[in-house]
């Protein structure tokens, strides 16, 4: 009991440390800056990259049409070489009254690209010579000013890249369960405050809706630089803030993920197929992240239960102080995803299921298997 009230006492610092010095990772207020019509609207491109994406472009796509954009912008879908008509569907989709669209297919994949970059860099080449690219992904739908109010804020505070991270679906059990963690989990790993200050380390983006200043890409290496990441978005980020771009990443409000991930197993491949990349597929920082997973969010349940039940109040008061601040960081991304706030007391489990998935993701890297998503394997 006394190496279980060390710990405790251990993870009870480190939560003290997380909640009050890491970033304030924990807040939800990271929203668009304060921004005002610019004089003059640029020009802007969306490169959408699309495969296999026809169960959810009739529900995104529409969105991206009707954007109320007060300036020029054309919407270019690449269809990744779809086998489920992804392009026909998107052409059927197009209105005369929308934004102008066309669909492209890129050439086959070369090797040492993603897909999801190799399309990228197709549609970027055919945008011209536009001042901004709206990169999102074919499962966001976003609302009738998103664009309008992306490109406000990168004009009035000088930003090169203004990213959202979008609302996900949270309409089955385990989305309830996993999905608000996921993004509370990212802002830890990243926390937003520290990634929009200029000259700090820390660069992180959500690669289903970035804008980006065109010249700042360029002087970045363009999508080539970063052509074999898998974590395409955080790598976009380090390369635009280190050549000296000023980036911004936040919540939103009007952009939402559309796609459903209504089972378990469905949710365990979104995050094991990147998660072993994330930490660079080293196996001492597996180890480490194992370790630190279970000290920080299983010690102080277990430390809490066992000196409850086993009459040890000192054991029992340092895991349950460590479990209640957890829980009380997680509230404010438990209210954006309006969930109620019982669930916070559930994150213990969330986390050991992440474990679980991380450790899985090693394991199929090992096995050569990668990070597969959709038919390819890298």
């Amino acid at each position: 009991m006394t190496v279980l009230l060390w710990l405790s006492v251990v993870s009870l610092v480190g939560w003290l440390w997380l909640a009050c010095c890491h970033g304030l990772f924990w807040r939800t207020d990271q929203r668009l800056p304060p921004r005002r019509p610019p004089v003059r609207w640029p020009e802007v491109a969306i490169v959408v990259p699309a495969r296999d994406e026809a169960e959810v472009l009739p529900v995104s796509l529409p969105g991206l049409l009707a954007q109320k954009y007060p300036g020029r912008a054309r919407v270019i879908l690449v269809d990744d070489h779809s086998g489920d008509g992804t392009g026909a569907l998107a052409q059927r989709l197009a209105t005369t009254e929308g934004l102008p669209l066309s669909v492209a297919v890129p050439p086959a994949l070369p090797p040492g690209w993603t897909g999801k970059l190799w399309a990228l860099r197709h549609g970027v080449a055919l945008a011209g010579p536009v001042e901004y690219l709206l990169l999102t992904d074919a499962d966001i739908a976003h609302g009738p000013d998103s664009l309008a109010e992306l490109v406000a804020a990168a004009e009035s505070n000088r930003l090169d890249l203004v990213s959202q991270m979008a609302r996900l679906r949270v309409a089955t059990g385990w989305e309830r369960l996993i999905v608000p963690a996921f993004v509370y989990f990212f802002a830890q790993l990243y926390p937003f405050r520290w990634s929009n200050r200029p000259g700090a380390r820390t660069a992180a983006a959500a690669g289903g809706c970035s804008l980006v200043r065109r010249e700042a890409l360029e002087r970045a290496g363009g999508v080539a630089a970063i052509r074999g990441a898998v974590i395409d978005d955080v790598s976009l980020a380090r390369a635009v803030k280190s050549t000296g771009g000023r980036i911004w990443l936040g919540l939103a409000d009007q952009v939402d993920s559309v796609r459903p991930y209504p089972r378990l197993a469905q949710l365990w491949r979104m995050v094991s197929r990147s998660a072993y990349a994330q930490l660079r597929h080293s196996p001492p920082l597996l180890l480490g992240t194992v370790l630190g997973l279970g000290l920080v969010y299983l010690v102080p349940p277990a430390s809490a239960l066992a000196g409850l039940f086993a009459g040890r109040p000192a054991v029992a008061l340092a895991g349950g102080a460590a479990w209640a601040l957890m829980a009380g960081t997680f509230l404010p991304m438990l209210r954006y995803y309006r969930q109620p706030a019982r669930a916070a007391l559930l994150l213990p489990f969330t986390a050991f299921l992440y474990l679980l998935m991380t450790v899985d993701s090693a394991v199929q890297h090992w096995r050569g298997r990668g990070a597969a998503w959709k038919g390819r394997t890298y």
